[in-house]
């Protein structure tokens, strides 16, 4: 079986430290079907994983990793999302950057955790809830003003695609500043007002990507995505 693990890298909120969350899945209805069975044993209290080789059952032998967090698939969304990502968002709204991102193979449930199912709030990922609490704090501070934006691209086979502009043909180039650091040129910029018109970008942008197929994902993506957001106050 492929190992069902996506990790999530978050900073330390108190330094430079990367801290590491791994997050294990149960078996799919897919690998049910070929025979798979779950190698892996999550210790979520320890913060230990231990994987199984089922070649050398006898002598059951195991390789054991220890990360800052693990989760196994009874935790909910909800109870990810306040552990690892919420005070980071606290952080971010006091001024200090940081940066969440999910690794793993195909199939891991990397997109699961970071979007999730958009229209159910029970099973939201980061992506959404992390809008309404950066949203949830502006509507609650009276006496200050921010201008929210978003822009969304992709990088497919070395070109860089707007996935919020119908006119593919057009070219875009990385450029890089003192003020705005490494951007791209002439990609368009949508100011939101709420959490609805922020999901609305993603989900237009999503419509346009560059999709496959693999042999773990029925819809894998082609490509690598970046959605950025930017707060100004």
């Amino acid at each position: 079986m492929p190992f069902s693990t996506n990790k999530i890298c978050v900073p330390h909120k108190t330094s430079e430290m990367v801290k590491v969350v791994v997050r294990c899945r149960p078996i799919n209805e897919k690998e049910k079907a070929i025979g798979c069975i779950n190698v892996i044993k999550t210790y979520p209290l320890e913060g230990v994983v231990e994987i199984y080789d089922v070649n050398n059952s006898k002598t059951n032998l195991c390789k054991v990793f220890s990360f800052d967090r693990v989760f196994d698939d009874n935790y909910s969304q909800q109870e990810i999302y306040n552990t690892v990502v919420r005070p980071l968002v606290i952080s971010i709204l006091g001024g200090f950057n940081c940066t969440i991102f999910a690794y793993g193979q195909s199939s891991a449930g990397k997109t699961y955790t970071m979007e999730g199912i958009l229209n159910e709030d029970k099973y939201k990922g980061i992506i959404p809830r992390t809008f309404e609490q950066i949203f949830d704090h502006i509507s609650s501070s009276y006496n200050m003003q921010y201008l929210v934006r978003a822009s969304y691209l992709e990088i497919y086979q070395d070109e860089i695609r707007d996935l919020l502009n119908t006119n593919y043909s057009q070219k875009y180039e990385l450029r890089e500043s003192k003020e705005l650091g490494v951007y791209v040129k002439n990609i368009t910029s949508t100011v939101c007002k709420n959490v609805k018109q922020m999901m609305m970008l993603i989900l237009k942008g999503q419509r346009r990507r560059s999709i496959g197929t693999t042999d773990l994902n029925d819809r894998s993506s082609r490509s690598h995505a970046v959605f950025t957001s930017s707060f100004v106050l």
